[in-house]
């Protein structure tokens, strides 16, 4: 072996102990806790039905599902929640960025983009949204846009039924369109 050729080989053996040694970046690591850190149980694709008195009252889709409260709560990633009416026939859809069921009261939030579907064709988004079985009711404290053919309506906070034909704005309505107002 020539002095070029040891020189060479002791070169890149110094190069690959230097490359070797190097510390990169630490990973990184987050400083809280996630929801699956300290869930009782993780679902992912999840389905169930929402009953009442053995009426099928609507079907709640998840993606993910983080169970907690001696699964009685469930916190709900991309949530998609059919509405059914008394008889269990499907009339509308709700769907969210996410979501909380709550069993024990049997209460469905969405949050993030919630936007309620009617097959007569309305539409209504919120950032917020709650749904409370017993009482059939959906409602929201915070801004809202319903829009119908040939009608928008918008305001803060509003009650309605999940098919949204008695709907009650709380403050700040703003409509545009032709209405029938009560009592006429």
């Amino acid at each position: 072996m020539t002095s070029r050729t040891r020189w060479l080989s002791a070169a890149l053996s110094l190069a690959v102990v230097v490359g070797c040694k190097q510390q990169g970046s630490a990973p990184p690591v987050r400083s809280t806790g996630t929801l699956a850190d300290s869930a009782e149980q993780v679902m992912f694709n999840v389905r169930t039905l929402l009953t009442e008195r053995g009426v099928q009252r609507g079907e709640l889709f998840s993606d993910t599902a983080y169970i907690f409260d001696d699964n009685t709560r469930f916190e709900l990633r991309k949530v998609r929640a059919t509405f059914n009416t008394a008889t269990g026939v499907k009339d509308g859809v709700m769907s969210a960025d996410r979501g909380r069921y709550n069993l024990r009261q049997q209460l469905l939030e969405g949050f993030g983009n919630v936007v309620i579907v009617t097959n007569d064709g309305k539409r209504l988004t919120s950032p917020q949204l709650r749904y409370m079985q017993g009482l059939n009711e959906v409602s929201s404290d915070t801004s809202f846009t319903l829009v119908q053919p040939g009608k928008t309506l918008s305001g803060i906070g509003f009650k309605s039924d999940p098919q949204l034909t008695h709907f009650m704005v709380k403050k700040g309505a703003k409509a545009t369109g032709t209405f029938v107002l009560p009592g006429q």
